[in-house]
């Protein structure tokens, strides 16, 4: 954490159970996913939450992911920053929750920009990349690069149409849903809230 002491009681109780969220085996396929989708030499970063919160900081490598995922000429990120400084690192990351929030990634699956620049909830960094990956699997656009088995295809849409004829015959039906009233009769019922009256 940067600029941070250490926490204690509370607070350390629940920074301990964020960080029980963080999934390592899931880190090693993300990590695997943005070097094969990025398409450069990019070093592999040493296995752990530490490394892959620095591995991913500055931003540069999450928005060449996110441009990665566009055809040429149409990357949302127009120009990606080396600086060092930390507020155009920040700004960068945000560029990415923009980025990947436009590409589909829905809101609440999203980090927050501490999240990953003070290593706050590094579980929901990864939750946003898987996001992002399922939905890069489904679109099957070309864009995609690596083992579609990295991530689940979300559900497609599966509209159905019917013509006008159709919808009136269908009026018609009782469906089985309904039940049927063979041999059914009300007989031997009585009100509501009155005893019932056994012969």
């Amino acid at each position: 954490m940067a600029n941070r002491g250490p926490s204690y009681g509370l607070s350390r109780e629940v920074q301990e159970k964020i960080e029980q969220k963080y999934d390592p085996e899931l880190e090693s396929r993300l990590v695997n996913w943005i070097i094969v989708q990025c398409g450069e030499q990019i070093e592999h970063p040493p296995p752990g939450r530490q490394h892959f919160q620095t591995w991913l900081m500055d931003g540069t490598l999450l928005c060449k992911l996110i441009n990665s995922l566009h055809p040429k000429g149409s990357e949302p990120i127009a120009k990606i920053s080396e600086s060092k400084m930390a507020f155009k690192q920040m700004e960068q990351i945000s560029q990415f929750l923009k980025a990947a929030e436009i590409y589909g990634v829905r809101t609440t699956d999203i980090f927050q920009t501490v999240d990953l620049w003070e290593g706050k909830d590094m579980a929901a960094v990864q939750r946003t990349l898987m996001a992002l990956g399922s939905l890069a699997v489904t679109k099957d656009d070309g864009c995609y690069k690596g083992d579609p088995s990295w991530f689940h295809r979300k559900a497609q849409q599966n509209r159905r149409g019917f013509s006008e004829e159709q919808l009136r015959q269908g009026q018609n039906v009782i469906g089985l849903q309904m039940g049927s009233n063979k041999g059914a009769s009300q007989s031997g019922m009585t009100g509501y809230g009155m005893p019932r009256q056994i012969i």
